[in-house]
């Protein structure tokens, strides 16, 4: 992978900090580490609730031994990064280490593992994990509402406290071993969901990832959070966000356009958001398995006895298999009703089939366990009852832990697996059983060809991995029925069908394991990432609401000082200020400007060496009418179609369209659409009419207005029309119409008037505003300005604009404006133009 070495020379930036009063006691000021890497090239930091290890007490009690978690897909991601790339984890441990033991042990670990633990309080954990982890976001992500507090769990604040301090205290394991000007840091699951904020506080270019591994729910579920809005901004910090599915990224990106208003756009296949200049990608890759670990523990169940005893055990019986987890979203208990139904209704069956269902032990005390269990008991006792013949049992419930040789072995007599969760991230279960059943290359157990390279799926459509298993029977787990035929299904299939759709499984599974599921995620994140040292960061917010805004190196704050004294040594001046958003808040339910800003415009228009022109897109009536005490100002209304030089003069058109008969063609197809989109309204201007959605639902308003785009452009196609999309905005207008053209124009008269413009400030705030910041670029290239004009383009907020400089709000566009009044020169005032500017 290529790497910008030039970047590491570069200075490091300081963060601006922000105070996270709920989060914080403590203050980053830099970027610098004292931990740099112990090797030349790139690191990862993976950080993950659990470390990739099995550890255990030494049977003389003195201290602990460690292992690796060979099942832990931590551990494999790191066969998809590079060979030198050095892999780092930070996590804490499944045991409870004793104080006086946690230095020796963390020491132990880094030195021999590259493991870093978090040790987190009791007090902590418990509520952290067993409670905001476990009784509230895995259910919320599984689709489980709180309805009543024995149904999933109420919202508690001291949850999401001991949250937010477990991810504290994460970030701070991190910082403890970070290099941020080489490491990559990638943070796993819902655990750690606001970690980013943390990490990107202190380290504005450090390059993070963020993948979640259980499902991301629908908009109309996440919204119910009382913490929405802080988890969906902690995930922003990253730089690129993962999910196992597009329905998961689908939800996320609706969640991000419903609660802060953001848009996503496709650029040559990537997703990304916008969010304060910075993008953050979204990535869309199904996790793997790791195919040699499979053929480890194949080889392994090979040798042990467990493969031959289970042979016997059902030797002539169509062994169906599920292997789930023990909690309420795995539908055991869905399944084994399908197997009942199966029996009753196909009854060749019985005395055939059998459903060996392992359910492992939850690994946290999950909801309403003992009601799932106690079901599960009566089922299998039920059925058992009523199908059981002399060594028959149609259901054989197995509830302890099997090693996972055991489990190869479980799959090699499988005919077919059955998952019926009703809700899962990923499950990977389908993926190991079809790596198993293609046998071992080079062994003898591959020469069993018929028993071992034929599988069957039945999968709910529910869970992750269906859709990249085309070949598998799809079923809706909550349709017993449906369950139950397709099980049917699966083991009725003629033997060359299973043989084909395993192939197909096969190839896919092979070749999209878990190194090429990390691989592809280090590529994503590197190039969302490469942009890092070319823009200049800021670090602005409080508590969650802080976020890095990235900006061009040449955009920087409007010093007064500076366009001050450009002002005052200026002769010809060309001054365009926009209305809505810069002169006045966007969020002012008083639209007339106030006393004070006609003060400073008559002040401004009092010297005969400046052009002041008002560039609007609002309608000329309410201009004229606002603006009427200002009579040496210009007024440009409708976004310039129409132009006014001073009170005293005659209102022009600047589009030599003025035959307006194509608003009778769009007025008809925008009300269509108001009347199907509530919300929406139509506004008629003299030259244009505009379709907003401002108040209507998010995506449906966005979608109604990409097909009005698409309908209008049909419809006006011979029109002399421009039609175009805004932020919540459809608009139809003259073609040849825009800010930028007004600013042209008035440039050409100056020149016209021996009135070279040494001197331009141009301020606004939204996107008609940059057709000026792009004009006036073009003009000093196009001797309408000279090559030593003053030129201050200027936009309202940090964020990305074809202007150089910002102010951060109106309020500060107002003060620009009175230091420019203050410093006008006014040789002669008359006594009736100093009433209008008192």
């Amino acid at each position: 992978m290529g790497r910008d070495r030039d970047r590491r020379r570069m200075p490091r930036v300081m963060t601006l900090p922000g105070s996270i009063c709920e989060m914080d006691d403590d203050q980053a000021h830099s970027v610098s580490s004292e931990n740099p890497s112990s090797l030349a090239g790139d690191r990862m930091i993976v950080v993950a609730n659990l470390l990739p290890l099995k550890a255990k007490r030494r049977p003389d009690n003195k201290g602990w031994s460690f292992n690796w978690n060979e099942d832990s897909l931590l551990l494999r991601l790191r066969d998809g990064l590079p060979e030198d790339m050095e892999v780092v984890y930070v996590g804490s441990l499944c045991v409870d280490i004793d104080p006086i033991e946690q230095d020796d042990v963390s020491s132990y670990l880094l030195e021999k593992f590259r493991c870093v633990p978090a040790f987190l309080p009791p007090n902590i954990v418990e509520k952290y994990y067993e409670g905001f982890c476990k009784r509230h976001l895995w259910p919320l992500f599984h689709y489980m509402l709180p309805f009543s507090p024995d149904h999933g769990g109420r919202f508690d604040r001291s949850m999401w406290e001991a949250y937010v301090s477990a991810n504290k205290l994460f970030s701070q394991k991190v910082v403890e071993v970070l290099n941020p000007e080489d490491d990559f840091v990638w943070i796993h699951d819902y655990h750690l969901m606001v970690l980013p904020t943390f990490l990107r506080r202190r380290f504005n270019r450090l390059r993070m990832g963020f993948f979640l591994h259980s499902p991301f729910p629908s908009s109309e579920i996440y919204r119910t959070l009382p913490v929405r809005e802080e988890i969906l901004k902690a995930l922003l910090c990253a730089d690129i966000v993962g999910f196992h599915t597009f329905d998961y990224a689908r939800h996320f990106l609706s969640c991000c356009s419903r609660m802060l208003g953001l848009e996503y756009q496709s650029k040559r296949g990537y997703i990304g958001l916008e969010y304060y200049g910075r993008t953050v990608g979204i990535k869309i890759m199904p996790v793997g398995i790791h195919m040699g670990h499979i053929e480890n523990m194949k080889r392994l169940a090979a040798k042990e006895s467990k493969l031959k005893e289970l042979k016997q055990q059902f030797e002539g019986k169509t062994v169906l298999l599920g292997f789930d987890d023990l909690d309420i979203f795995k539908g055991i208990n869905l399944k084994l009703l399908a197997m009942e139904h199966m029996l009753g209704q196909h009854p060749k069956w019985q005395g055939q089939a059998v459903l060996v269902q392992i359910a492992n032990p939850t690994r946290g005390k999950g909801v309403d366990l003992k009601e799932i269990q106690a079901e599960i008991l009566e089922s299998c006792k039920r059925i058992n009852k009523q199908f059981g013949q002399p060594g028959y049992e149609p259901i054989v419930y197995i509830d302890r832990p099997i090693s996972s040789s055991e489990r190869m072995a479980y799959y090699s007599i499988a005919e077919c697996v059955v998952v019926t969760a009703v809700r899962d991230g990923m499950n990977l279960t389908p993926y190991e059983y079809i790596a198993c059943r293609q046998g071992m290359s080079g062994s003898e157990a591959d020469s069993d060809v018929d028993g071992l390279k034929k599988s069957m799926l039945v999968v709910s459509e529910f869970i992750g991995c269906s859709p990249s298993l085309s070949g598998a029977i799809r079923i809706n787990p909550w349709n017993v029925e449906a369950t139950a035929e397709a099980m049917n299904e699966a083991i009725s299939m003629a033997e060359p069908e299973k043989q084909l759709r395993h192939e197909k499984h096969y190839r896919y599974v092979s070749t999209h394991d878990v190194g090429y599921w990390a691989r592809s995620f280090l590529q994503d994140m590197e190039r969302t990432c490469i942009d890092h040292f070319r823009k200049r960061c800021y670090g602005i917010g409080l508590g969650f609401g802080f976020r890095v805004v990235a900006l061009d190196p040449n955009f920087r704050k409007l010093s007064i000082d500076d366009i001050e004294s450009a002002y005052i040594k200026s002769k010809s001046r060309a001054i365009f200020l926009d209305y809505d958003g810069t002169m006045m808040p966007q969020n002012s339910i008083i639209k007339s400007p106030s006393a004070e800003v006609i003060s400073i415009l008559n002040r401004i228009c009092a010297d005969q060496n400046n052009a002041v022109f008002i560039v609007s897109g609002r309608g000329r009536d309410s201009l004229d009418k606002w603006f009427s005490p200002c009579r040496k100002l210009g007024l440009a209304a409708e976004h310039g179609y129409f132009l006014r030089w001073s009170q005293d003069q005659e209102w022009e058109t600047c589009s030599q369209n003025s035959d307006f008969g194509w608003m009778h063609l769009a007025e008809p197809v925008m009300q269509s659409y108001t009347d199907s989109t509530d919300g929406s309204s139509i506004e008629k201007k003299e030259s244009a009419i505009v379709w907003q959605y401002r108040d209507a639902d998010p995506g449906f308003g966005f979608s109604q207005a990409k097909e009005m785009l698409d309908h209008l452009e049909s419809v006006l196609a011979n029109e002399p029309v421009a039609v175009k999309s805004g932020q919540f905005i459809v608009e139809v207008k003259p073609q040849g119409v825009s800010k930028g053209l007004v600013a042209e124009k008035i440039f050409t008269s100056l020149v016209e008037r021996g009135k070279l413009a040494d001197f331009v400030l141009c301020i606004g705030d939204d996107r008609s505003d940059e057709d000026m910041f792009e004009i006036i670029g073009d003009a000093l290239s196009r001797n309408i300005l000279s090559y030593d004009t003053k030129v201050f383009a200027c936009t309202v907020g940090q964020k990305p604009s074809k202007a150089k400089y910002y102010l951060d709000d109106t309020s500060e566009v107002r003060f620009m404006l009175e230091s420019l009044a203050e410093a006008t020169i006014t040789p002669f005032t008359s006594d009736e133009e100093a009433e209008d500017s008192a």
